[in-house]
């Protein structure tokens, strides 16, 4: 049987037990695609051992209200953590404990998020980290050099029981998402985490997606979401090996990012996407980590849906098939739905205090998502008219300074073809942006072009946040103070990086005109706050603590205000 009618069949079978399908929607293999309702998740994701966020999307029925279906509790509101093991062993969390009361706690948290999401008519996952078991637990078995491989048969043992215990204690949660690439436990202090050799598929991946497709999908009826992220995400023949060990089943999800490595401007489409026989859920970030989570103008759902600019370019023969999810979602029937992290991911700030630029994302996606036919302008159209309450020119001047800033960003801090490092800026923070020593200077030149081009769109941005008529006047002001946050900021990037092709040791006259520069744009920046209640915490001159052992900006710079004494 060939793959394409493989998965024709697939889906077919599919129909009666999962809802991606319904059996009416159901029909014979051929080259289109099948129609299907697919699943459209959001999670908030607070930072791990931080404040939660104050959002809106916390909120069910707004969440319903924008067309999503499903809402995922974060990964330490997994009912894996809110069970209190006395199915398998009541010593483990005995009555009275501490312990104990924790995890009811947590319990009874989750059970009025479940009871919040059925009365608005959403679905209920949790992400889970894997293998995440309790200290007292594995302490007991003496299982701390071996509870971390899925092939052992005592931690076997360990999550059967668990997958027993969630769905005893939660019945009413319709799956659950397993990652396995990290293990967080900053606000998990009653249990222990590891997993061993997660990118390896025999050793890790195949045996425990196989034994929760038998103990999730297959003895409960429940729906399994795995991800892919930092195991199989980026390698084609493990997802190849992978895909083959595992038996499709109609509730077996494979969740992937919509780009390669993490949700960055300037990394690749996804390879993995339309790969295999497992149907396929798309994570997109709406408040971007790595450029400002909302701070400043950044529209991200047209690349998603219609592609980006980088995505459009053919890189090696062994790129994916598709260029983006709208190709994707509405030509292969692997597509199972979108999965939006409307706020979360990262650590620290900044921390913004409006959500307008992630909601027009979340927004837009989620509409979209009902119906992938549908044309990605045309709803943002609406949302420029029916949410905001612009003019026809005022929704015309917005898509452009929209479509304005996806390039802004991508031009402002993404390398173009490797020249540099992804990970100089992230967060609240700003490492040393330094070229690849293999940057030929052609290579540079054009990075340096691109700056100064994203810099040019960021004053359009500004222009065109002053120009529009936004009838309400916080929107106005919120709108014009975060355009003009990105413009300073970008104008400090584009410095540093004109800093970068110089060294040190190079020209004087051109180091101190750009170190003027630089010493500009953060005086700009750092006034902003000052000019409204809106504006968004502000980035740091320092390095993030989470970039490795890239340098930090401040001290980099400082080289560049003390030359090399000459002799």
């Amino acid at each position: 049987m060939s793959p394409r009618l493989y998965r024709h069949a697939l889906f077919a079978a599919c129909a009666a037990l999962f809802p991606l399908v319904s059996p009416q929607e159901t029909r014979a293999a051929s080259d289109q695609p099948l129609p299907k309702r697919p699943l459209i998740l959001d999670m908030v994701h607070h930072n791990p051992a931080e404040p939660r966020y104050e959002t809106r999307f916390e909120d069910p029925a707004l969440l319903a209200g924008m067309g999503y279906n499903g809402r995922v509790l974060q990964l330490f509101d997994s009912p894996t953590l809110a069970i209190d093991w006395s199915n398998y062993d009541p010593d483990v969390f005995p009555a009275g404990s501490p312990g104990r009361k924790w995890v009811d706690e947590k319990a009874a948290l989750i059970d009025r998020k479940i009871a919040a999401n059925q009365a608005a008519g959403l679905s209920t996952y949790a992400m889970g980290d894997l293998v995440l078991l309790p200290k007292a637990l594995v302490e007991k078995h003496g299982a701390q050099a071996t509870f971390g491989d899925p092939r052992n048969p005592q931690t076997q043992e360990f999550i059967r029981a668990m997958i027993d215990g969630v769905f005893k204690r939660f019945p009413a949660f319709d799956g659950i998402i397993v990652r396995i690439g990290e293990t967080y436990l900053h606000d998990a202090p009653y249990h222990a985490g590891k997993i061993q050799n997660p990118r390896d598929p025999e050793k890790t991946i195949i045996p425990l997606m196989q034994l929760l497709r038998e103990e999730v999908c297959v003895k409960r009826g429940k729906n399994l979401i795995f991800r892919t992220w930092l195991s199989f995400d980026t390698n084609s023949d493990a997802y190849a090996r992978v895909d083959a060990a595992v038996e499709p089943h109609p509730r077996l999800v494979i969740s992937i990012k919509h780009c390669e490595n993490d949700f960055h401007r300037g990394t690749r489409f996804s390879r993995s996407i339309g790969q295999g026989r497992h149907p396929q859920i798309i994570e997109v970030q709406c408040a971007r980590e790595y450029e400002g989570k909302g701070a400043y103008p950044n529209y991200v759902a047209h690349g998603v849906i219609d592609g980006f600019e980088e995505h459009q370019r053919v890189v090696d023969r062994n790129d994916s098939r598709w260029r983006s999810i709208g190709d994707f979602a509405r030509k292969d029937p692997l597509y199972a739905g979108l999965w939006t992290w409307t706020r979360g991911g990262g650590w620290q700030g900044p921390f913004i205090r409006d959500e307008l630029w992630l909601d027009l994302n979340a927004w837009v996606l989620s509409r979209w998502a009902t119906d992938p036919a549908q044309d990605e302008e045309s709803i943002f159209r609406r949302y420029a008219t029916e949410k905001l309450g612009l003019s026809p020119q005022d929704a015309d001047r917005f898509r452009r300074l929209a479509l304005a800033s996806s390039d802004a960003v991508l031009y402002g801090r993404a390398p173009d073809r490797g020249e540099h490092t992804i990970w100089w800026t992230r967060d609240e923070y700003i490492n040393a942006p330094v070229f690849d020593k293999a940057a030929a200077p052609v290579a540079k030149e054009r990075i340096l072009a691109r700056r100064d081009q994203s810099v040019a769109l960021w004053r359009e941005i500004v222009a065109l946040a002053e120009e529009i008529k936004f009838p309400d006047a916080r929107v106005a002001e919120h709108v014009r103070v975060s355009s003009r946050y990105g413009l300073h900021l970008y104008r400090v990037y584009q410095a540093a990086w004109h800093l970068a092709a110089l060294t040190p040791t190079g020209d004087r006259a051109e180091i101190d005109r750009w170190l003027a520069a630089y010493d500009s744009a953060w005086r700009d920046y750092r006034a902003l706050p000052a000019t409204s209640e809106l504006c968004a915490s502000l980035y740091q001159e320092k390095g993030s603590p989470h970039s490795g052992h890239i340098e930090s900006i401040e001290k980099w710079i400082a080289r560049f205000r003390s030359p090399p004494s000459s002799k």
